[in-house]
């Protein structure tokens, strides 16, 4: 992983991407030796944790990791779901914080050197392309380890690096019991 001492960095986790992705590779993630990983690299400025959070099921759950997040320097960004039928009468769940991820990245344009995005999604390629223009850089942490890979070909394309996070885990991560 390259980053330089100099480098003024922030963190950004896409939280349903990340989760999903450290499921897959069968680990937990420690988010206090995750944030203390990137402090001792750079000039930390923050971390940011995006995730959706459907208030009727799922807020019970999440709530504990958030209000953890939050009281250990975490910047948290959370956005309910939204219920809808489809036109066969599924009751259907859907969200997105694409475009909350992507204002927060371009804001920090002027004040961040290098962005750590932890997603695998194809959707932000465009993001981190706009995000280099303005002369940043960004580090992509998904994970090819996994079957299928986790990130999108193009989004670790365009990234200036990427970093799998299968090689963090005996840094941030622990085995489930």
């Amino acid at each position: 992983m390259l980053i330089y001492p100099n480098q003024k960095l922030a963190i950004i986790i896409d939280g349903s991407n990340l989760y999903a992705t450290a499921k897959n590779l069968e680990f937990e993630i420690d988010y206090i030796k995750l944030l203390n990983l990137f402090k001792s690299k750079g000039q930390f400025v923050r971390g940011y944790y995006f995730t959706l959070v459907d208030e009727s099921h799922e807020m019970i759950s999440i709530r504990p990791l958030l209000d953890f997040l939050d009281y250990n320097g975490y910047s948290i960004r959370t956005k309910p779901t939204k219920s809808f039928t489809d036109n066969y009468g599924n009751e259907k769940i859907k969200g997105s914080m694409h475009v909350e991820i992507a204002v927060t990245m371009m804001e920090l344009t002027d004040s961040i050197d290098h962005f750590i995005l932890f997603t695998g999604d194809g959707d932000f390629e465009g993001l981190v392309e706009g995000v280099q223009k303005k002369g940043c850089v960004v580090s992509v942490v998904s994970t090819v380890k996994s079957r299928p890979p986790m990130v999108s070909d193009q989004l670790r394309r365009q990234a200036d690096q990427f970093i799998d996070l299968y090689d963090l885990i005996k840094i941030v991560g622990s085995v489930p019991p």
